[in-house]
């Protein structure tokens, strides 16, 4: 399967590519029922799997077995993977490309951070010199064989954004990223250094980016946008608000509503990922 094709041929086209954050198989259920294609968000991986900030906690055999669960269960969705810097060193970042490209993910993405690695939306962010993450970027690249990269770069300064956005667009990177990118103005910046490398644009609520549409996006010269965390955030709030009701209300349940879940609606959302029932085949470019 060409699934690192199929995306790449997707960001290609004349529609805006959006991409769902997801953390975990439950979120992604619901997320493929709407999109063609999910996030494997860091922000979210971490606070559903280790309970914890998106700091650098993650280690890379657990996102590997995640999307590993993923592809099993969804073989016609797109699949990019925060690995954010690789896990540190050159050889492992390559490792866990090489992983993930022969268990079905169809990209992922490499910040140029470095340790203590935060959040792309939060302050106090520092990146490595730019020599050392392009060597980094070079070896993931000569790495990869089908797997779509998106060269990513966090830097806050604004001359410093353009000079590494233009460097990155020098190299054979398929998609560019500027997290935290603070205002219109600054993709139309971007988009103009970066000359036609396609363009990512990262969303996430509360975060340091405008809020866009996807239209806006695609006027500016946006390919592909993803949400990092509408699965995550709906989910507290709506967890929250469950349990406040059920403590208001003694510990009775409340009554199946239209636009509530009871058991079938679930169970009829978890039987569609068994593998038997995945009866078409997955069209992927030779």
């Amino acid at each position: 399967m060409h699934y690192g094709t199929a995306l790449r041929d997707e960001v290609a086209g004349s529609e805006i590519t959006p991409l769902i954050g997801v953390y975990d198989m439950f979120s992604a259920s619901i997320s493929a029922q709407h999109y063609s294609g999910m996030f494997i968000s860091g922000f979210g991986f971490a606070a559903s799997h280790y309970g914890l900030p998106d700091i650098g906690f993650i280690a890379w055999p657990d996102i590997v077995a995640f999307v590993q669960r993923l592809r099993l269960a969804f073989p016609r969705q797109h699949l990019l993977v925060d690995i954010d810097d690789g896990y540190v060193d050159p050889e492992v970042a390559c490792h866990v490309v090489e992983q993930l490209e022969m268990i079905g993910a169809s990209g992922v993405i490499l910040e140029d951070q470095k340790r203590p690695r935060r959040c792309g939306h939060v302050d106090g962010k520092q990146v490595l010199p730019l020599e050392d993450y392009l060597e980094k970027l070079e070896l993931v690249l000569a790495t990869r064989k089908d797997l779509v990269v998106v060269a990513r770069t966090d830097a806050t300064e604004e001359p410093e954004i353009l000079r590494r956005a233009a460097a990155l667009a020098e190299t054979d990177a398929d998609v560019l990223l500027v997290d935290g990118v603070r205002s219109v103005d600054w993709i139309r910046k971007v988009r103009k250094v970066i000359g036609d490398k396609p363009l990512l644009f990262n969303q996430i609520a509360g975060g340091k980016s405008p809020r866009i549409s996807l239209p806006e996006l695609q006027e500016l010269g946006v390919n592909v946008a993803i949400y990092s965390t509408p699965c995550l955030f709906a989910a507290q709030t709506a967890i929250q608000d469950a349990l406040h009701e059920l403590r208001a209300n003694d510990g009775r349940l409340p009554e199946i509503s239209e636009r509530s879940v009871g058991v079938a609606d679930s169970l009829a959302l978890l039987e569609s990922n068994i593998s038997r029932h995945h009866v078409k085949p997955v069209e992927m470019p030779v």
